[in-house]
């Protein structure tokens, strides 16, 4: 899979690829070229007493290093420029995947997982395509081509060459075939340190309003103590390798200087083959070296392309649709239509919604109230397409938003998320998500109608003041305004409200509401809320309760027909502000 991977991604790096492989065959055949060139100074220069000989295979000697040295800095060059490339591509692939994937498809990974494959695995097959653009593709030239000139230097003395190559093969073997089910645990195991990390920076008031910081220090320090024991396990087989090449290395040295030796005793081989043939054998040792180098570090490329792949393997249940269906109708105007709508999680006992059938109209709002875990958001979400009904229709504007490519459905509305999250940036940036050309009068006039140009002016860079990731440093209603402010922005035919006045006083929100009256008129409105004032002027309230659809009607008629919203009322509300 990990080759298989590196061949699709330098698909359009070919040209890059093939100059690297001649950079490369280039640099080699200097290094075999060498100790010929040396046995000859050797044996025609020294011996003979011949120095121009010597001048003059020294003069080649010389271009031929510069020529290595010119190779190998372009070789090294383009490899790593190939390699950041192959790195460039497959974050953009995971990030625009994972930007498709619906909430389950992501819940399956988990997010620390997605972050991890997205950083820690990508660099690792960054740095084995490195690797193998700046090693492995000399490595089998350098071996053959040292096999061919050491037989032909002497033959009976490479018998050496066929008892070395195999016994350096089984090393490998062995400990690539240890380290494959070690890095496959370390890449889990990260994916765990990544999520304990992250649950604690997240939750760090939590944990320190119980005063669990011992607790969650432990926890941390056995993940931490789980993932160094792997990783110790890995680096001392990787340690191991190479004093067992050298010891090959050394005693192969010694058997051909041994034999050699007396191969020049009897007259069969001189001194410069002898010298040559050290050489060649070193080469190819070297050429065997560098091939085991690399694929040490294969298995754990392996495991992340595998990683890697199996996130890239997964059809986004909410991408776009076919191209065929691009071309298809769009919705006219943001009246909605539940039909007989179901929605399950995968392997769930039971549905989150059943048959929920309403229509919204535009030019009036509709509110949906309930207990906790009745499928309010759920609701909701199926509407922008972050989650796809399991069976019945969700049609805007009298369309099935299945058939609608996403960009365009999502264009046409406006969301303000039941958690309101803020990136990091400033004021503006925040606001300008929803219009990325919107003008600063149109932002002060966007947090004047949701009661935040106060604050935002009291903020000592105004609209230009940073703003943490999260939202950090600023209050639950400080972020709940800001995000209000950043769908007004939009001008959408469909406005939902994710229960967004929850962390308002009762007196900013009857403000906030007024003020927004005006815009939403002739919109189509979807409004959840849990405080009965909220939604008192609805012209529509939905009671769900446990995902189905129990009552609908104004807030007068609901307080006589339905139980469940009478309790709620009665809860909340003192008897004499009910009618």
């Amino acid at each position: 899979m990990l080759f298989g991977l590196m061949l699709r991604l330098l698909g359009e790096h070919r040209t890059a690829v093939w100059a690297i492989i001649a950079l490369q065959v280039v640099q080699t055949a200097g290094n075999l070229l060498l100790p010929t060139l040396n046995a000859s100074i050797i044996d025609d220069g020294i011996l003979a007493n011949q120095p121009g000989v010597i001048l003059g295979l020294g003069g080649w000697m010389m271009v031929l290093t510069a020529l290595q040295a010119a190779a190998a800095l372009g070789a090294g060059y383009l490899g790593a420029d190939v390699a950041m490339k192959i790195g460039h591509r497959l974050r953009r692939e995971l990030f625009s995947q994972v930007q498709a994937m619906s909430s389950q498809e992501i819940g399956t990974f988990g997010t620390a997982s997605l972050v991890t494959r997205s950083t820690n695995d990508v660099q690792q097959i960054q740095t084995f395509a490195v690797l193998v653009f700046t090693m492995l593709a000399a490595a089998p030239v350098m071996g053959i081509g040292g096999i061919i000139l050491a037989v032909q230097q002497n033959a009976a003395l490479s018998a050496v060459v066929i008892v070395i190559v195999p016994l350096l093969v089984l090393i490998m073997y062995l400990i690539v075939r240890r380290l494959i089910p070690l890095y496959r645990t370390g890449q889990a195991l990260i994916d765990g340190i990544t999520r304990i990390l992250r649950e604690q920076i997240i939750g760090v008031n939590v944990i320190r309003g119980f005063v669990r910081q011992k607790h969650e220090a432990a926890r941390f320090a056995e993940a931490n103590r789980r993932l160094t024991r792997n990783n110790l396990q890995s680096a001392l087989l990787v340690a191991g390798m190479l004093p067992m090449i050298m010891i090959v290395v050394n005693l192969s040295s010694v058997a051909v200087v041994w034999f050699g030796g007396h191969l020049i005793t009897s007259g069969s081989m001189e001194v410069g083959a002898l010298t040559a043939f050290i050489a060649y054998i070193l080469q190819i040792l070297l050429a065997i070296m560098m091939a085991m180098y690399v694929l040490s570090t294969a298995p754990r490329a392996a495991v992340c392309a595998e990683r890697i792949q199996d996130v890239l393997d997964v059809t986004p249940a909410l991408g776009l649709p076919a191209p065929a269906e691009r071309g298809g109708a769009r919705s006219s105007g943001g009246g909605v239509e539940f039909s007989h709508v179901w929605f399950a999680y995968p392997g769930a006992e039971s549905p989150v919604l059943a048959d929920i059938s309403f229509t919204a109209v535009p030019g009036t709002t509709t509110a949906i109230i309930g207990a906790t875990g009745s499928g309010k958001t759920t609701l909701l979400n199926l509407l922008p397409r972050f989650l796809n009904a399991t069976s019945g229709e969700v049609r805007v504007g009298g369309t099935d938003v299945r058939t609608l490519p996403a960009g365009h459905l999502r264009e046409r509305i406006s969301l303000v998320p039941q958690h309101s999250y803020l990136f990091s940036g400033t004021v503006a940036t925040n606001l300008r998500m929803a219009a990325p050309e919107a003008t600063e009068d149109e932002l002060w006039q966007a947090l004047q109608l949701a009661q935040a140009e106060d604050f935002v002016r009291r903020l000592p860079d105004g609209l230009q003041a940073a703003v943490a990731q999260g939202g950090a440093g600023l209050s639950g209603g400080q972020r709940q305004r800001l995000c209000i402010a950043r769908a007004m922005l939009r001008a959408a035919d469909l406005y939902i409200f994710d229960d967004s006045f929850s962390a308002l006083d009762y007196a900013t929100e009857a403000a906030v509401r007024e003020a927004l009256a005006p815009l939403l008129e002739a919109a189509t409105v979807l409004m959840v809320a849990e405080r009965i004032p909220t939604i008192m002027g609805a012209d529509s309230i939905l009671v769900l309760e446990e995902g189905r659809l129990v009552a609908r009607g104004t807030h007068a008629e609901l307080l006589v027909s339905s139980p469940t919203y009478r309790e709620i009322a009665e809860s909340q509300l003192a008897l004499d502000e009910q009618p």
